[in-house]
């Protein structure tokens, strides 16, 4: 396992981790499986509640650390100055993945 930005956030990290792992399993397995369109989206609905349940928390909170440990190290102008010079293109609408 690596280690995070932060001594502070390895922790919460591992423990994201392995929430993540276990659920993104258990997500892929059926998710590669020959449901129906409908279907598909139901489960993808559900699978997304549950990581909200099991996982969302533990998320907030080492994102929140990151944040934090960011801020702390002044690494935040070289993060928004890299932003600026390489904005993340915003994913394609439903309408421009249907027509690919």
């Amino acid at each position: 396992m690596a280690s995070s930005l932060s001594p502070e956030c390895t922790p919460l990290k591992a423990a994201y981790d392995a929430c993540f792992n276990s659920w993104f399993e258990g997500y892929l397995e059926p998710a590669v499986s020959a449901l129906q369109s409908a279907d598909r989206a139901a489960y993808a609905k559900a699978k997304a509640e549950e990581y909200e349940r099991k996982c969302g928390k533990i998320w907030q909170e080492y994102k929140g650390c990151v944040h934090k440990a960011v801020k702390d190290s002044g690494l935040e102008p070289v993060l928004q100055q890299a932003r600026e010079e390489h904005p993340l293109a915003a994913p394609p609408s439903s309408s421009e993945r249907s027509k690919a």
